[in-house]
C-alpha cells in the first residue's frame, strides 16, 4: 500500500474511531464499572469483531448481507436487541454502596468483559456494509489482496484501540468520583443505561 493510501487510512479510521457508538459507550462502562485498565478486554473483544467484519467482507458475503434484506434485518434487529438489553440490565443496575459489592463489579472476569465488547461490535450489520463500501477505496486489485486486507486490518484495529481506550475510557475516569456515592451510581447507571437503549433503537430504525 502507498504511504498516501495509507495516510488516507489512517486518517478515516481515526475519523470513525472517535465517532460515538455502541463500541464507545461500552468501553466508557467497562472504564466505570471495571477499571480503566481492565476497561481494554471489552477493547479487544470489540477489535475481534472488526476482524470478524472484515473478513466477512473480503470473503464476499457482506455482498450477500447487503443484497439480502431477511439476512439484512435478521442481524440488525438480533444487534438492536442485545444492545437494548444491556442498556435494561444496566438502567436496572443496583448500586454497589458496600466495599465488598464495589470490588465484585471491579473484578469482572477479563472473559466476560471481551465477550461483551464481541458481541456489541459484531451484531452490527452495518458494519458489515460499511465496510463493503469502505474497504474499496484502499485496496488495489492490481497489488496482493491478502497484504492489503492485512495492512488495512491492522491499521484500523490500532486506530481503534488507542481512540477507544486513551480517549473514551479515560474520558470515563473523570466520572470515577460519581461511583463512590450511591446516588453517583445511580445517576450513572440510567445514563449508560437509556444510551445503550438509544443506540439500539437507532440502529433497529434509522436506515
Amino acid at each position: 500500500m502507498q504511504f498516501s493510501l495509507w495516510l488516507a487510512l489512517a486518517g478515516a479510521g481515526a475519523l470513525i474511531s472517535f465517532t460515538p457508538g455502541a463500541g464507545a459507550i461500552n468501553t466508557m462502562s467497562n472504564s466505570l464499572n471495571a477499571g480503566f485498565r481492565r476497561s481494554i478486554w471489552g477493547i479487544l473483544g470489540q477489535q475481534a469483531a472488526l476482524v470478524v467484519h472484515v473478513l466477512i467482507v473480503a470473503l464476499g458475503v457482506g455482498v450477500l448481507v447487503a443484497g439480502s434484506p431477511l439476512a439484512f434485518n435478521i442481524i440488525r434487529y438480533a444487534g438492536a436487541a442485545y444492545l437494548v438489553y444491556l442498556g435494561i440490565r444496566q438502567f436496572l443496575s443496583k448500586p454497589a454502596i458496600q466495599e465488598e459489592q464495589a470490588a465484585a463489579l471491579r473484578f469482572e472476569p477479563a472473559g466476560s468483559i471481551f465477550r461483551r465488547g464481541f458481541w456489541v461490535n459484531l451484531l452490527n450489520p452495518k458494519a458489515i456494509v460499511f465496510f463493503l463500501a469502505f474497504t474499496p477505496q484502499f485496496i488495489r486489485p492490481d497489488q496482493p489482496i491478502v497484504t492489503q486486507y492485512a495492512v488495512l486490518t491492522a491499521t484500523i484495529v490500532a486506530i481503534d484501540i488507542l481512540v477507544m481506550w486513551f480517549f473514551f475510557a479515560a474520558a470515563a475516569r473523570s466520572f470515577q468520583r460519581f461511583t463512590q456515592t450511591e446516588r453517583g451510581q445511580l445517576v450513572l447507571s440510567k445514563v449508560f443505561g437509556v444510551l445503550f437503549v438509544a443506540v439500539g433503537i437507532l440502529l433497529a430504525f434509522i436506515h
